[in-house]
C-alpha cells in the first residue's frame, strides 16, 4: 500500500540568532512560502526561546509553521530557565523538538525524560519531533539499530499519533560535521524506525492500527543535510524530510533543501 507523506522541511536554528538576522531569514522565507502557493512541502522552523514571538508574526498567514527547540517535561513550577510546552503553545507554537542529542549529552536527557517532554508536548497541542540517533562509537561497533531501537521504545510516549509526532533520525558523528552516512545505510535505520513505530503505536490498538499509523508518520533525517546531498537523501521510500540545522540558517539554502524534497 502507497501511503504519501507530505514532506516537512525543519530547521533548528539552535543558539543562533539575534533579533534582527532571525527577522530577515524568517521574512525571506515567509515572502518565499507566499509566493510559491502551494509549495508541496510543509516547512518549520524552531529559533531560540528569546525570538519566538517575533519570528512567529514575521511568519504568520505564510504556511511556515512555528516550532520549539525544546521544552519542559511540567506544565508550571520551579524550573529556573525551562520552558513548558503550555508555554509554547501559548507564544504560537506548533511543534517542539524533543530528544535532541545535543540536549541528551549536554543536558542528560534521557529516554524517560525525552518521553515525558514528548507527553507535555502532546498535552498540549504540540506536534513533538523525537529525535534519535547512535554516537559515533556506537556505530563503528555495530550497535546503531539496537541503539535507536531503545530510544524509539523508550522516547515515545503512550499516544503517540501520526498526527501529534515526528520522529527524526539523526546520527550523532553527523551533526555539524559535513558527513552524512551511506544512503543505504539512512534507508535501513528509516526502515527500522519505521517497524519499530508500528510496534510502539499498536501496543493495545494491535498491530494494524500500528502498521497503518506508522505507514502515516513522517520520519526526518537530519545532520549536516545540505543543498548538495538533499535531494539523494529526501529520495529515499521512508525518509519523509528533513531536520536540518546549520543550512536552515540561509534562506537560500534552506529553501533548496526544501525544493530537492518535491
Amino acid at each position: 500500500m502507497t501511503v504519501t507523506r507530505r514532506p516537512l522541511i525543519a530547521g533548528n536554528w539552535k543558539m543562533n540568532g539575534l533579533r534582527a538576522d532571525g527577522l530577515a531569514l524568517a521574512g525571506a522565507l515567509a515572502e518565499r512560502m507566499r509566493s510559491a502557493g502551494d509549495a508541496g512541502f510543509d516547512m518549520l522552523v524552531c529559533p531560540p526561546f528569546t525570538l519566538l514571538a517575533e519570528i512567529g508574526l514575521a511568519i504568520d498567514g505564510s504556511g511556515i509553521a512555528l516550532g520549539a527547540q525544546d521544552c519542559h517535561e511540567e506544565q508550571q513550577g520551579a524550573h529556573t530557565g525551562d520552558v513548558s510546552a503550555a508555554m509554547l503553545a501559548n507564544a504560537g507554537c506548533r511543534y517542539a523538538i524533543v530528544g535532541h542529542s545535543e540536549r541528551r549529552s549536554a543536558h542528560a536527557d534521557t529516554d524517560a525524560v525525552v518521553k515525558n517532554k514528548a507527553s507535555a508536548a502532546h498535552k498540549h497541542g504540540l506536534v513533538a519531533i523525537v529525535c534519535v540517533g547512535e554516537t559515533e562509537d556506537e556505530r563503528d561497533t555495530g550497535a546503531t539499530l539496537s541503539v535507536v531501537t531503545r530510544q524509539l521504545a523508550g522516547s515515545i510516549p503512550d499516544g503517540a499519533s501520526a498526527s501529534n509526532t515526528v520522529i527524526a533520525y539523526e546520527p550523532v558523528w553527523a551533526i555539524g560535521t559535513g558527513r552524512t552516512p551511506r544512503t543505504d545505510d539512512v534507508a535501513e535505520v528509516h526502515a527500522l524506525v519505521r517497524d519499530r513505530v508500528a510496534v510502539k503505536l499498536g501496543l493495545g490498538k494491535g498491530r494494524g492500527e500500528g502498521e497503518a499509523q506508522a505507514r502515516a508518520t513522517r520520519i526526518l533525517y537530519g545532520g549536516s543535510v545540505n543543498p548538495s546531498n538533499a535531494a539523494e537523501l529526501l529520495a529515499l521510500d521512508d525518509v519523509n524530510g528533513a531536520l536540518v540545522g546549520g543550512a536552515s540558517l540561509s534562506g537560500d539554502d534552506f529553501w533548496s533543501i526544501a525544493e530537492r524534497s518535491l
